[in-house]
């Protein structure tokens, strides 16, 4: 492992052990997301050492195995590893992907990709900055940070995509036929805004402007939930809403937009 950087094992993990909850699949939608995003895929594609760490993946690996699998479709040399901070936790590795013990510290690593899922929902949302300015610090210079949540079957899931510099990017995905309407993924925001849905907040805002869009898009309902879903976003757009276009049909609704259209209005 010349010229690659490998776990370090002394290094002393950083967090508290999570409840592990997980499930195979659970991810699928934020996978399918990051693997089409332009900016992902180009960090990972122009990275001299295309590390991707899975940073507290829970009681069983498989949404690991999941997103080593996804991401080599990017890149086939992609290199994988999984890290907890429960010691009990830590598996042999296979398929490519290693296991070690850490935490937002890393265990040393210098990864281009961190991803990190149902890790800060467990925390209070004041140990957030310092979460996320730990393991941003440690990132590739070029390092994305993936700080997400999803419910139990990875229906609702929501994500904050950082770089070196903050947030860049909120994105939420939800499966088109078992969600009633946008909003019901106020549940699932990730720390950083669960608590800021009230009103006189961005997010607020974002999700009310959702709702409204989603019911004035009714008359598509005969289309099927997808293409609903695309004129509601279409229509948000048209509020001044700065809306994610996609070039072509998704399998999920996504509603992403910049940070600055849902940045708290007082982060403190």
């Amino acid at each position: 492992m010349a010229g690659r950087t490998a776990p370090h094992s002394l290094t002393r993990p950083v967090g508290n052990i999570t409840r592990g909850t997980t499930a195979v699949n659970r991810l699928r939608r934020s996978d399918r997301r990051l693997i089409n995003d332009d900016l992902v895929a180009d960090r990972l594609a122009r990275a001299p050492d295309p590390l991707v760490v899975d940073l507290g993946y829970g009681a069983s690996p498989w949404t690991t195995f999941e997103l080593a699998a996804r991401l080599r479709t990017i890149r086939a040399d992609v290199r994988v590893v999984g890290l907890e901070i429960d010691p009990q936790r830590v598996v042999p590795g296979r398929d490519g992907v290693t296991f070690a013990r850490g935490g937002f510290e890393l265990a040393g690593l210098r990864p281009v990709l961190v991803r990190a899922f149902n890790v800060l929902r467990q925390y209070p949302e004041s140990a957030v900055p310092d979460a996320w300015s730990t393991v941003l610090a440690g990132l590739a210079p070029d390092g994305l940070l993936v700080d997400g949540t999803c419910d139990e079957l990875g229906r609702r899931c929501a994500w904050i995509l950082l770089d070196r510099d903050g947030p860049r990017s909120l994105t939420l995905a939800w499966d088109p036929f078992t969600v009633e309407r946008p909003s019901d993924l106020a549940e699932r925001l990730p720390k950083a805004l669960i608590h800021r849905n009230v009103p006189g907040e961005p997010i607020h805002a974002l999700l009310a402007a959702a709702d409204r869009a989603w019911a004035h898009a009714a008359p598509m309902a005969p289309f099927g939930p997808r293409v609903r879903w695309r004129a509601a976003a279409q229509a948000l757009r048209a509020e001044g809403f700065p809306i994610r276009p996609y070039r072509r049909r998704l399998r999920d609704n996504v509603l992403s937009v910049p940070w600055s259209a849902v940045a708290p209005l007082d982060p403190s």
